[in-house]
């Protein structure tokens, strides 16, 4: 359940928001003040806050600039100031949307709802981890499609991380020229095999010490490659 604050210090306004938003199964807090406000958003664990501009000691504006530099949440202004001027700087300190009184109910918890809907995405897209393959000093980020070595990043064309991977994501299994060229260029080889030579010599230049010598990359003499755990 998403957990919204309001600061709102119209008592009548207030209870209509949380009314509406509470039948749509939000949990709602409300406070009067803008200073109470203000330390309740920092320090509450809220989805969303919903705020007026004309706060007894702590006005909206300020409420916003300083939550914003802190949190990610979705922030509402609804106010009854309607100047152009207030707008833009409410949007431009960070406010998410920007609600005139007197407002619909309906059209705030439509609001409210796509707002943290589009949150939601937000955060599960930042939480999402990377899908990485580590092995001793090289380090294959599958999802940005970098490649690290040492520590230091490496350049890679698409075919060359391609094989890079695939052969990575198999230690120690034996691959034939033949099977690497029909798996990473997705067709027969019919003669083009050396393809696949000349990018396991161009990987090798980047991820071994010394190319002659390979660690990583081994040739397996009359069968294909393996890749060395």
């Amino acid at each position: 359940m998403s957990k919204i604050l309001i600061i709102e210090d119209d008592n009548d306004t207030a209870d209509l928001q949380k009314d509406y938003l509470e039948m749509n199964e939000y949990q709602v807090d409300t406070v009067g003040s803008g200073d109470a406000g203000l330390n309740r958003a920092l320090k509450g664990d809220y989805d969303m806050l919903i705020l007026d501009l004309g706060l007894p000691k702590v006005d909206g504006f300020e409420i916003c600039k300083r939550v914003r530099e802190e949190k990610e949440i979705p922030i509402m202004i609804i106010s009854s100031r309607t100047d152009e001027i207030d707008i833009v700087r409410g949007l431009g300190i960070g406010a998410d949307d920007y609600m005139t009184k007197p407002f619909s109910p309906s059209e705030m918890v439509a609001r409210v709802k796509a707002h943290l809907a589009c949150y939601d995405r937000l955060m599960k897209v930042m939480h999402r981890k990377n899908d990485v393959i580590e092995i001793r000093k090289i380090k294959i980020d599958k999802t940005a499609r970098r490649v690290f070595i040492r520590d230091v990043e490496r350049s890679f064309t698409t075919k060359e991380f391609d094989l890079l991977c695939f052969l990575a994501e198999h230690p120690n299994h034996v691959f034939s020229k033949e099977e690497l060229f029909r798996e990473i260029w997705d067709m027969d080889s019919v003669g083009d095999i050396a393809t696949v030579t000349v990018h396991i010599k161009k990987i090798r230049e980047k991820v071994e010490e010394e190319s002659s010598k390979p660690q990583y990359i081994e040739t397996i003499w009359g069968v294909g490659y393996r890749f060395k755990m």
